[in-house]
C-alpha cells in the first residue's frame, strides 16, 4: 500500500512540476558562466593576429554609458548586446572561414543566452513604466546599436576580410570582458 501511495504521490509531483515549468518559465540566466564559455569560443575562433592586420585596427568607440546602467536594466542591456553579436555573426561570415563549426558553436552559445534572457525579461518588460530610467535605457540601447553599426560598416568597407574579422573578434572579446565585469558587479 505504501509503495502504491509513493508512486501516486511521485506522479502528482512530476505533473505539478511540469505544469509549473510550462506555465511559469523560470529565469535561469547564468550570464557569467555562459559568458566565459562564449569568450573562450570567440578566442578559439580567431586565428593568429598577424602583423599585416595591425593596419586594420580602428576605434569603434564602445558606448561607455553601458557600464553605468542600473542593476534593474543590466539584463536588458546585455540582451541587446547579445542580439547585436548574434546578428553580426549571422550576416556575413569571415572570407575563407576555416572552422565553421567553431563559429556555429559560438552562435549557439549566444542564442542560448538570448533565450534565457528573454524568459527573465518577459516579466520585467511587462512591469516597465515610462520613466527617466526607461529613457536612459533606450538611449543606452540606441548607442549600442550605433556602435554595432560602426562595426558592420567597418566589415563592409574591408569586404569582410580575414583581418577585419580578427579586429572585430578582438573588439568583441573586450566587450565580453566589460559585460562580464558588469554582470559580476550586479549579481554580487
Amino acid at each position: 500500500m505504501t509503495i502504491l501511495l509513493q508512486r501516486s504521490l511521485l506522479r502528482v509531483c512530476i505533473t505539478l512540476a511540469l505544469y509549473i515549468k510550462i506555465s511559469h518559465p523560470v529565469c535561469l540566466f547564468q550570464g557569467i558562466k555562459v559568458n566565459y564559455h562564449n569568450m573562450s569560443l570567440l578566442c578559439r575562433m580567431g586565428g593568429y593576429f598577424s602583423q599585416q592586420c595591425l593596419s586594420e585596427t580602428t576605434d569603434f568607440r564602445f558606448p561607455m554609458q553601458t557600464t553605468k546602467v542600473t542593476q534593474k536594466n543590466v539584463k536588458m542591456v546585455i540582451y541587446e548586446f547579445l542580439q547585436q553579436i548574434f546578428q553580426l555573426f549571422s550576416k556575413n561570415l569571415p572570407v575563407g572561414a576555416r572552422n565553421i563549426s567553431k563559429i556555429e558553436k559560438f552562435q549557439n552559445g549566444i542564442h542560448h543566452q538570448i533565450e534565457e534572457l528573454e524568459i527573465c525579461l518577459s516579466e520585467e518588460l511587462s512591469k516597465a513604466r515610462n520613466s527617466f530610467q526607461t529613457w536612459i535605457l533606450k538611449s543606452t540601447i540606441f548607442s549600442m546599436k550605433k556602435y554595432f553599426q560602426r562595426i558592420t560598416n567597418f566589415l563592409k568597407d574591408k569586404h569582410y576580410s580575414h583581418c577585419s574579422w580578427e579586429v572585430v573578434q578582438i573588439e568583441l572579446r573586450t566587450c565580453l570582458i566589460i559585460f562580464d565585469s558588469l554582470m559580476k558587479k550586479h549579481t554580487s
